[in-house]
């Protein structure tokens, strides 16, 4: 008798948080690859003083009170959204657009779960802490275990760009062919790809990671605010649920490269519509338009980068010498553009510090930048202080420590006036 009076006090009082719920979800079920990695586009409404927080996976839900909803019985989570995976924005009309990445050891989880006799479906629980010091609310979503095939939302789960002659980084004369460009595309589900390569050139502002966003993570207000660059060409291709595709590049007389410097390529992949990732805010009352999901990546896509210069040629860059790319030895660097210095990395290097001094061995400037751009800017004054004086600069690679690893010869330069 005790059980059945628990058991229905515990239906009331679900029922009582259901109907207290503010925040509401679209998609609030989701299909996902129970042997692999699945990605999906939430859109949240009505997130009015309300502050995004955790996110997790869990195989069952119980209730919030006295906050608000249905939360993760702690004993039954399977893991929660790496800070890295987490890509949610606040937009408007009090919207949250939240990218639900399952990592595939959570999908694992929840398939040994279910052949062990359990339900095939779990949760993802976000929480939305009040920012007035009121209730918090948790919001779950559900998903089903599914195969990889057209009932599981159209994503972009891992993205991989080379040259197809396999040089990672390579060095060019200006007179060189870049290589053929591919990349190769893990996905779930089946749609269309949508895109376009564009090209970085050198002098230009370089891409943020949301400006290599897929489009489909993004608010449908911020679709079209990413930065755009020189478009190389489209592509427009149908992709079966085979989980795996090679997309060809630009043809290689399409990069041109007058420069020298570093160049980087970018592959921008466009939303598409998806019925099992799209989000309705009509049915939410976030809106009357239907926010397209199809191809929505955790991730900022990679961009695949190569250098030019006078003194180049086509090989691969050395991973275990350190070696200064740009600006040539005696170059002439124009007053009007800021100065930009590129080198090649090494394995190991936590740090790389750029220094810059008169060739009487006055310092200049000392600068820190971090591996993966292999570059560094100069601030303006460098070019309005310095009129024709003749500099030199070099790199040092560091560990994480600070002790040096590797270190390169001094390379002069000149700034016109």
């Amino acid at each position: 008798m005790k059980n059945i009076l628990f058991a229905l006090l515990f239906f009331t009082i679900c029922i009582a948080t259901a109907q207290a719920q503010e925040i509401k979800v679209s998609p609030s079920s989701v299909n996902a690859y129970s042997q692999g990695a699945t990605s999906a586009l939430l859109t949240y409404s009505n997130v009015k003083n309300k502050q995004p927080v955790e996110s997790c996976w869990c195989s069952e839900v119980v209730t919030a009170a006295p906050d608000i909803g249905l939360k993760c019985n702690q004993a039954t989570v399977y893991g929660c959204l790496p800070t890295r995976y987490n890509q949610g924005q606040l937009g408007s009309n009090s919207s949250y657009t939240d990218v639900m990445s399952i990592p595939p050891s959570v999908a694992r989880r929840a398939y040994i779960d279910a052949a062990k006799g359990s339900t095939a479906t779990f949760f993802y629980v976000r929480r939305f802490a009040s920012t007035t010091g009121g209730a918090d609310e948790y919001v779950p979503v559900t998903i089903r275990l599914s195969g990889n095939g057209a009932g599981v939302p159209f994503s972009i789960t891992n993205v991989n760009l080379k040259f197809a002659i396999d040089k990672p980084v390579l060095l060019l004369k200006s007179d060189e062919k870049v290589p053929q460009i591919r990349a190769e595309i893990t996905y779930t589900g089946t749609g269309r790809l949508k895109g376009r390569w564009e090209i970085v050139k050198p002098g230009e502002e370089l891409p943020t990671q949301r400006d290599l966003l897929s489009e489909a993570a993004l608010p449908i207000e911020e679709r079209r605010t990413q930065r755009r660059y020189t478009e190389l060409s489209r592509f427009n291709v149908y992709l079966p649920p085979t989980g795996r595709f090679t997309l060809q590049g630009p043809e290689s007389w399409r990069l041109q490269n007058p420069v020298e410097g570093m160049y980087l390529v970018l592959l921008r992949i466009e939303a598409t519509g998806n019925n099992e990732g799209d989000s309705n805010l009509a049915a939410i009352g976030a809106g009357a338009e239907v926010v397209q999901g199809g191809a929505v990546a955790g991730f900022s896509m990679p961009v695949l980068r190569y250098y030019v210069g006078s003194g180049g040629s086509i090989s691969t860059v050395d991973k275990t010498t350190l070696t200064l790319i740009s600006p040539a030895s005696n170059a002439l660097l124009q007053a009007n553009k800021n100065a930009e210095f590129s080198w090649t990395e090494i394995e190991g290097a936590a740090f790389y510090k750029v220094e810059l001094e008169s060739v009487q061995g006055q310092s200049i400037l000392r600068a820190i930048v971090l591996p993966g751009a292999g570059m560094y800017r100069a601030p303006s004054w460098l070019q309005e202080n310095k009129g024709a004086s003749a500099l030199r600069w070099r790199v040092i690679a560091l560990d994480q420590t600070g002790k040096p690893l590797s270190e390169t010869i001094w390379r002069t330069l000149k700034i016109a006036r």
